[in-house]
């Protein structure tokens, strides 16, 4: 007499292949096929061994059922699998007529078995497949929680061997930043640039090398990269290449624990010394705040390079015209609140922001001690015509008065209580033939909050 395996039984089972994966360093989900409680076939990830996207686990179990039983229609079959189905393999499932499918873990960003999407419950298909979710959820979701975590913690490793932290200096950990809202974009990182003597630098590299335009986005303080989410898909859409850098002592850069370690010079020098190494080419500068103090310096050093300039809501600070009062004001206010929330300073400018998306902001900086940089910056704006940087950015306002020879595009955020319209408008008569200001009524400093617009209206300005 045969006993009849229980979902429980049939989930063990599954949970086996799974752990066979693991092994293979697949990710660990696995299935098993049962007919008349005896297994017909078993599968297990596979995807990365064979070079084949549709090597689920629950793909390879019903492709060796249907051998098995010689038969593509799978009638009377139950299928258990670790996680609940995608849509590819719930498709499947419908399509071989299985009578039921049973699983374990549900997967919240790709389940189509009642998480993201409900397949099984149209009731047009020509087959109506049973589902039952949760048996030995505990076990399936432990299974993949620790093989991820030791994914990470490898990759962690792997990443501290190139790039070694320095003693002066801090690194925001990874998890700061796990799912942030919009943010998609794999890291790249660097620390063998000259300048940087062994600190990473993060940036963002995304398009075709060879693509006819480049982006290169500056943000400024206190923000880090995540300020363009909103126009990289934009731009990546038309063809092109973005690269975003985030400054040293912001976002996923190392962040020196001495205010001293951030010079104007030296900022400058990193990111000649970057657009150099990516060897950036038909180039579209974007910058705002302490993107453009330091970014409008670059192009006179390799005009060859640039041949567009996207403004924000900056300044050049040439030390010889009186800093605006609104910037003033906010360096003071950075002296007696040196502990001020960033997340919350984007959230009174943003009103749309999400409480994520203001987290997003607060992210790379846990605690006091990664905020140097958030109190040299400030100060570090040239004042007088002796201050550093002053000089160079007389240089480079004599650049872009006589000798600049691309495309300008300035947008102003019209709310900036700090660069606003009139700090702009005088940037505008230094930059030779740039065109009257497109001026967002509802923007504030951090333009880039209302970036889509822009960005669309960008690609079609900076045609090549």
């Amino acid at each position: 007499m045969v006993t009849a395996l229980t979902d429980e039984d049939g989930m063990r089972l599954a949970l086996a292949e799974a752990r066979a994966a693991a092994a293979a360093g697949e990710v660990p989900v696995g299935a098993v096929v049962v007919k008349d409680g005896q297994v017909v076939a078993t599968g297990r990830n596979a995807p990365v061994q064979a070079n084949d996207p549709t090597a689920h686990a629950e793909i390879v179990a019903l492709r060796a059922a249907a051998q098995r039983l010689g038969n593509y229609r799978l009638d009377g079959c139950t299928l258990y699998v670790t996680l609940e189905p995608c849509a590819m393999c719930s498709g499947a499932m419908l399509h071989a007529r299985l009578a039921r499918v049973v699983y374990g873990a549900v997967e919240p960003r790709t389940g189509a078995a009642g998480s993201v999407l409900d397949l099984f419950a149209h009731t047009a298909i020509n087959h109506q497949t049973g589902v039952q979710g949760g048996v030995l959820a505990h076990e399936c979701s432990a299974l993949l929680t620790g093989f991820f975590g030791a994914r990470r913690s490898q990759q962690r490793a792997e990443a501290l061997a190139r790039h070694p932290l320095r003693d002066d200096a801090l690194r925001t950990p990874d998890a700061a930043f796990a799912d942030l809202p919009g943010y998609p974009w794999a890291p790249r990182y660097v620390s063998d640039l000259p300048s940087l003597a062994g600190l990473r630098l993060h940036y963002l590299d995304e398009g075709p090398r060879d693509a006819p335009r480049t982006w290169l986005c500056l943000h400024g303080n206190p923000a880090w990269s995540y300020l363009y989410r909103h126009m990289l898909p934009v731009w990546l859409a038309a063809g092109d290449r973005v690269v975003a850098p985030d400054l040293i002592g912001f976002g996923k850069s190392d962040k020196p624990k001495k205010e001293a370690a951030h010079r104007f010079e030296w900022h400058r020098q990193v990111l000649l010394e970057l657009v150099q190494r990516l060897d950036l080419q038909r180039t579209v500068l974007v910058v705002q705040d302490w993107g453009g103090i330091l970014g409008l310096t670059l192009p006179m050093d390799c005009p060859e390079r640039f041949g567009g300039l996207l403004v924000m809501n900056t300044l050049l600070a040439t030390g010889d015209v009186p800093l605006p009062q609104g910037f003033v004001d906010w360096r003071a206010m950075c002296r007696d609140k040196p502990l001020y929330g960033v997340g919350r300073l984007f959230a009174r400018g943003n009103p749309q922001l999400s409480p994520a998306e203001c987290a997003a902001y607060d992210a790379p900086f846990p605690d006091k001690g990664y905020r140097a940089a958030l109190r040299a910056f400030p100060e570090r704006v040239p004042a007088g015509p002796d201050d550093p940087g002053a000089a160079l950015s007389r240089q480079a306002r004599d650049f872009w008065r006589r000798q600049w020879q691309g495309q300008s595009l300035m947008v102003v955020g019209a709310q900036d209580p700090v660069l606003g319209m009139a700090t702009m408008q005088a940037l505008q008569k230094d930059i030779r033939n740039c065109p009257e200001a497109v001026v967002l009524p509802q923007a504030g400093h951090f333009v880039q909050e209302h970036g889509r617009g822009i960005a669309e209206q960008a690609v079609e300005y900076f045609r090549p």
